[in-house]
């Protein structure tokens, strides 16, 4: 990690502990230290990991869509665990990397197409506080994505604000997940000026 935790990282024991160890080496080649702040708090742990497994499980709304809008939330809110994470998640399934690595920068750059740009923009709007989507944005994707994919995508997007949010008031910064895979660096974000 780039810096230190504001929770210590605990040691992972027991059976619980070896399966999940065990998990993360098959699934991403390492345990993320990470997943040691969170193991002081074993309900909130495997209620964010059933959360994030059953909502795998959601077909109605575009995968790719979807890990746009993960990036575009991760970037927003400045989790650079999730971004990191998101960004090597994009390379392993496959995903456009020239799209996966514009995200936090999306205004700017020319690769995405207009559906993908209703969507981080949606990403960004319903992460403002307060929500700041409007009935324009809703209509283009609802008559774009269909009811059940718009009410999808906007769970998502709740869930990943839920685990962004988190991961950063933790502390929880990049592992350098997608530099192991040689990745480029993700774009930097540009930040709006004042109006």
């Amino acid at each position: 990690m780039a810096t230190t935790t504001r929770i210590p990282a605990a040691e992972i024991t027991g059976p619980y502990g070896a399966v999940l160890k065990a998990l993360c080496r098959k699934m991403i080649g390492t345990v993320p230290e990470s997943l040691g702040v969170l193991w002081h708090q074993r309900q909130v742990l495997r209620f964010g990991l059933g959360t994030g497994r059953k909502a795998k499980k959601w077909k109605a709304c575009d995968e790719t869509l979807k890990a746009y809008a993960h990036l575009a939330v991760s970037s927003l809110v400045g989790c650079s665990f999730c971004l990191d994470y998101g960004y090597f998640e994009a390379h392993h399934a496959g995903l456009d990397l020239t799209k996966a690595r514009e995200v936090p920068r999306w205004r700017r750059s020319d690769v995405f197409t207009p559906l993908e740009r209703d969507v981080l923009e949606y990403a960004e709007a319903v992460s403002q506080t307060p929500p700041a989507v409007t009935d324009e944005l809703s209509a283009r994707l609802l008559g774009q994505l269909g009811p059940s994919a718009l009410v999808e995508l906007t769970a998502w997007v709740a869930l990943v604000n839920q685990m962004t949010r988190m991961n950063v008031a933790l502390g929880i910064e990049s592992e350098g997940f997608a530099a192991s895979c040689g990745l480029p660096p993700l774009a930097q974000r540009e930040v709006a000026s004042p109006a």
